[in-house]
């Protein structure tokens, strides 16, 4: 698919451009040879960007790929996804405007890119070429960002064409992260003399004589200045020929080139002047109705003039539009327009739009490009205008909005209203320094008092979806200690005082904070609130160990939530389903929490809840780490690592830090792990609710390490607060290790009260075998009893807890090998304990257990090879493997996912493992391989 604009750009053939046009050929053959490829393309406007793009086309096209092109526009800001998804899904999805992002759906749709791009690249390799990166709306800068990763192991070229002069924080950011991922970069620099030259000669059909040249380094070796220049000259008979070369008549140079273009519109008639005066105004590309409303004439009075500015090559047909042939002409004409004619202008065409039915977002740019005082009607198209680009591009509505309250004096309450909705938004997008100050800015200014309580509100859930529940406690309150505030703004800020007080695991002060709240919400028509008032009272339950009542509760939430009409949209933030994941992993339903989060996962994906995608790869992580599943729990460890990066949130970052640290100790790499839980530490803000994961996992490390008084050192947390709440945050698997840290540490008091705390659980929940075989479990530990340590085999081998199974065979034969001696008990617990460390792939657990043997004189087995490899076929885990024949049968990752029931990014980190394990960068590297393997009857390690 091509641009239109882009394929009939005015450019003579590329000159002094040999060494790139050879980096972009050899980026192609890269591509060719299987190995997703991406290029950014830097320079200044008019260094022939575009024209590169052009030729690079020229030779893809040649080369057998598929081409799209993908071309910005400055209005792009309100039309989200648009030019690269009409793109990648063709003509009828471009009829059918911007895609649907409502929400935070930037995930799903970046999927469905990703899937359509690698469909095509399977039938042939894909070139996608994008110019104008600069102009890009935030959400297609986030997908420029993101797919050249996602696709590296594709057969996909990005050539992203951008300024090097681009202002917008976004956009840099952008460029950093593909330089960052490996992104080749090629900046175009200034032509050499010889190069301006030959670009004479094109231009001209005469070689330039020296005088020329000296007039030609007035261009500073821009192409498209040189290019006008030469134009400039040739038009106003300023050149002589003779004998095949070119000279000036005139030893003066143009005083610029805003005022060439301006000399050459002066040649122009007047209605032909006034239809680029006007277009420039209105943007690069513009429609001739709204040209002609401002005019005051019809279209047809139009013709003479377009056919004088399409002779003039300063307009070229773009669709059902006119364009201006370089943004450089149009800025010349524009800024050679006094500033009063332009901002009148601006105002004339957010009229001339509105008259027509323009696009609210449009007018409203129209509208702040003019500045200056407005009236309730221009405010009025202003706000709604917000409100509608807030469901599609967050981003662009903050910055509308705060351009909106701008224009407003200082004193007008609506000011504030449209900051607060502005950081509001910008928190959304994760823009989050930006929002807090812009809070903190507008605080400053002395709002009403529920003006600054709504400010402190926004504040407070900016910094708990960043994980800072500290600060986002000082904010709320400080907002609830305002007066004269109103029974909503109230009622909204103690429930996410309460939700703060739950992530600090402060449970008695957010039943405090419950002055009614829960009652009136059962009352409420609103079925988010109802919901939302059952996902409290459940998760207070928990923390206060009532588990069957926390399940009924969350299980009733996450019912009503999937039978309401609408979506649901909680406040503070919260999902139903993904909480009873959390409870489900305390219970014997361990089982069923994956299915909770496979269902779960995908409805929050289509709902636009991108922001917890993080979190369901986090819950997945804990569930299969309680199971066992080693490998797999690190998968979806890094996997909410990958989201969380693209998402830009941190929030879930320290849990999935914590995970990969205990894989990690219990897989023998404690280097590795001390990395993780440096970086999870790093992660972790006051207050957060994963202070018991790091502090298990900075435990298990010191242990490893020997150091056994500051690894109980470490849980010295589980003292300093709520002791059930803290120790629930933790699935009861893991509850054992904690006892026996602080016992082999020497704090026996720790222990001790660890024990009465999971006693009074049990008591509470006789139903959960889980609990009371922990219970069994610690009492047998805490008094070196075997009787409850044999309890507490017999209670894990009713449930799918191998961690906790093998932990309690060791302790059992540690136990009766310290007091017996040598026994056929002790042995057949201990050899139970290293076959199942054996089997989940604990190598540090199973050299423990083996130690433990050998003391008794017994010979125990190594793991085996494929246990330990790290290279080579034999070191693909078991879920690597079912995902290496379904990419071999050219399934995308989507499709894999599908088969597999898992998510995408699950599937993209089995690839990169896949990958990096077999010392290959591609699929196309991997199908062969896989071929080779089957032809060979080794398919199967």
């Amino acid at each position: 698919m091509h641009d239109a604009v882009s394929r009939t750009t005015y450019s003579p053939r590329l000159r002094g451009r040999d060494d790139e046009i050879a980096a972009l050929r050899a980026a192609l053959d890269a591509v060719l040879r299987g190995e997703g490829t991406c290029v950014l393309l830097e320079g200044a406007s008019g260094t022939g960007k575009s024209g590169l793009l052009t030729r690079l086309d020229e030779l893809a096209g040649a080369a057998g790929f598929d081409v799209l092109w993908v071309r910005a526009d400055e209005l792009d800001q309100y039309a989200p996804l648009a030019a690269l998804y009409s793109a990648v899904h063709g003509p009828a999805a471009a009829a059918g405007g911007s895609p649907d992002i409502a929400g935070d759906r930037r995930l799903w749709l970046l999927d469905g890119i990703t899937d359509a791009l690698e469909e095509r690249s399977q039938r042939a390799p894909v070139a996608v070429l994008v110019d104008d990166a600069q102009w890009a709306d935030p959400a297609t800068l986030f997908a420029l960002r993101t797919l050249p990763g996602r696709l590296a192991a594709s057969r996909v070229l990005w050539v992203i064409a951008v300024r090097s002069d681009a202002a917008r924080a976004d956009v840099t950011r952008m460029s950093r992260a593909l330089r960052d991922r490996g992104a080749q970069g090629v900046t175009l620099g200034p032509l050499p003399a010889a190069a301006l030259g030959q670009l004479a000669a094109d231009v001209l059909g005469a070689a330039p004589t020296p005088a020329l040249s000296r007039l030609l380094d007035g261009s500073a070796g821009n192409p498209f200045l040189a290019i006008e220049l030469l134009r400039s000259l040739r038009d106003a008979d300023a050149l002589g020929f003779h004998g095949g070369t070119a000279t000036p008549l005139t030893r003066e140079i143009p005083a610029g080139f805003r005022r060439g273009v301006q000399e050459r519109l002066d040649r122009l008639p007047e209605d032909a002047r006034h239809l680029l005066q006007i277009g420039s105004v209105l943007g690069r590309a513009f429609d001739l109705g709204t040209v002609a409303r401002m005019l005051g004439r019809p279209v047809g009075g139009l013709l003479s003039a377009v056919d004088g500015v399409m002779r003039a090559q300063l307009l070229v047909g773009a669709g059902r539009r006119f364009a201006f042939r370089h943004d450089l002409i149009r800025q010349a004409v524009h800024d050679e327009l006094p500033l009063p004619l332009r901002v009148a202008l601006h105002r004339d065409a957010a009229d001339a739009l509105r008259d027509g039915g323009g696009d609210r977002a449009e007018i409203a740019w129209h509208l702040v490009l003019a500045g200056g005082a407005i009236d309730d009607a221009s405010l009025h198209t202003l706000t709604t205008a917000v409100r509608d680009l807030s469901r599609t591009v967050p981003g662009s509505a903050a910055d509308l909005a705060r351009q909106a309250a701008d224009l407003l004096p200082a004193h007008d309450a609506r000011r504030v209203d449209l900051l607060t909705n502005a950081a509001e938004l910008l928190g959304w997008t994760r823009r989050v320094t930006e929002a807090l100050e812009l809070v903190d800015a507008t605080i400053s200014e002395g709002p009403a008092p529920a003006q600054e309580a709504a400010l402190r509100l926004v504040g407070g859930e900016i910094h708990q979806a960043a994980g800072d529940d500290a600060a986002a406690m000082t904010h709320l309150e400080r907002a609830l200690e305002l007066p004269d505030l109103p029974e909503d703004l109230r009622v909204r800020l103690l429930k996410a005082k309460a939700t703060a007080h739950i992530h600090r695991r402060e449970i008695a002060a957010a039943e405090e904070t419950d002055t009614g709240l829960v009652e009136a919400a059962y009352r409420s028509p609103d079925p988010a609130v109802v919901v939302s008032a059952m996902v409290f009272q459940s998760q207070t339950a928990f923390y206060r160990g009532h588990l069957s009542r926390a399940l009924e509760l969350a299980e009733h939430a996450t019912l009503r939530a999937a039978t309401t009409a609408d979506e649901l949209r909680l406040r503070p933030p919260r999902i139903p389903a993904l909480w009873l994941a959390v409870a489900l992993v305390s219970t014997d339903r361990l089982e069923d929490t994956t299915r909770v989060l496979r269902e779960g996962r995908r409805s929050a994906e289509s709902l636009g809840l991108g922001w917890s995608l993080p979190h369901w790869h986090a819950c997945q992580a804990i569930t299969l780490l309680e199971g066992g599943a080693l490998d797999d729990a690190a998968v979806e460890a890094e996997a909410c690592l990958a989201v969380a990066a693209e998402l830009e949130t941190a929030r879930a970052v320290p849990l999935a830090r914590a995970v990969l640290a205990l894989v990690d100790t219990a897989r023998g790499d404690i280097t590795q792990a001390g990395a993780h839980l440096r970086a999870a530490t790093a992660a972790t803000p006051g207050g957060t609710p994963y202070g018991p994961w790091t502090a298990l996992a900075h435990a298990r490390v010191l242990r490893a390490q020997g150091r056994g008084s500051a690894a109980a050192e470490a849980i010295g947390a589980f003292r300093s607060g709520d002791r059930r709440a803290w120790l629930l945050s933790l699935p009861p698997g893991h509850w054992p290790a904690l006892a026996r840290t602080a016992l082999r540490g020497g704090d026996r008091a720790t222990a001790g009260e660890m024990a009465s705390v999971v006693r009074a659980v049990a008591e509470e929940n006789g139903d959960q075998g889980v609990v009371l075989a922990v219970r069994d479990h610690i009492d047998g530990l805490l008094h070196d009893d075997p009787a409850a340590l044999r309890a507490a085999v017999a209670g894990h081998r009713l449930d799918a807890r191998l961690p906790a199974l093998a932990a309690a065979h060791e302790d059992l034969g540690a136990l009766l090998a310290a007091t017996r001696g040598r026994s056929d008990e002790a042995v057949a617990a201990l050899e139970e304990a290293a076959r199942l460390t054996a089997a989940i792939g604990a190598v540090h657990d199973h050299e423990r257990v083996r130690r433990l043997l050998r003391d008794l004189g017994v010979r125990a087995a190594a793991m085996t090879r494929r246990a330990t490899a790290t290279s080579g076929w034999e070191s693909l885990t078991e879920s690597e493997l079912k995902v290496v024949p379904l990419v071999a049968e050219g399934l995308t990752n989507r499709a894999v996912a599908d088969r597999l029931y898992v998510s995408v990014h699950t599937v993209n980190t089995h690839l990169k493992h896949v990958f990096t394990k077999l010392g290959i960068n591609t699929r196309v590297e991997l199908t062969r391989l896989a071929v080779e393997r089957a032809r060979a009857g080794t398919d199967r390690p």
